[in-house]
């Protein structure tokens, strides 16, 4: 992975502002990955980010947990899939719900990244949600990619490459 930057929620609003930013700049055939520990934010972040792209501020999303995929319409026209992969048990299950069809014409956004083939993260944002050990209330999220796309996106929204706070 190249292009690592950390950044430090210290509450639920920080994480929703951040989604919000990187979500001006997702884009169908994106796979944004979101990783780490349980109660870290990623569900958060999964519905500010969505609530943004869909230009939908009260927007309810539901967690995927139990529908292993929830679907949401951009304005722009492609289609939005928030995904729960964790009931997954093989690569045959994720052939079952569809994603392999629509991947490349919406963009996907993965909890339970570890699920998928290799060669769907290859060019994926890959977000890492961790408690912040100096700040009991505070997150760490860490950003990295492999994607020459998404590291020009992240420099224009001026995140990427900070040493953790």
């Amino acid at each position: 992975m190249t292009h690592l930057s950390h950044h430090t929620m210290h509450d639920e609003a920080d994480t929703r502002r951040f989604a919000e930013t990187l979500a001006t700049a997702g884009q169908p055939g994106d796979l944004i990955a979101l990783s780490g520990d349980l109660g870290a934010g990623k569900s958060t972040f999964a519905r500010a980010f969505i609530r943004a792209m869909t230009g939908i501020p009260d927007l309810e999303v539901p967690s995927p947990t139990f529908t292993l995929v929830q679907a949401y319409d951009h304005p722009a026209g492609y289609a939005l899939y928030h995904a729960d992969l964790y009931r997954l048990e093989s690569e045959d299950d994720l052939e079952d719900i569809g994603l392999d069809d629509e991947r490349m014409d919406a963009l996907l956004l993965v909890e339970w990244p570890d699920r998928l083939p290799e060669d769907w993260r290859a060019n994926a944002l890959e977000l890492t949600f961790t408690y912040e050990a100096q700040d009991k209330g505070s997150r760490l999220i860490t950003l990295a990619t492999k994607s020459g796309s998404w590291a020009d996106r992240l420099t224009k929204l001026h995140i990427g490459n900070e040493p953790p706070s």
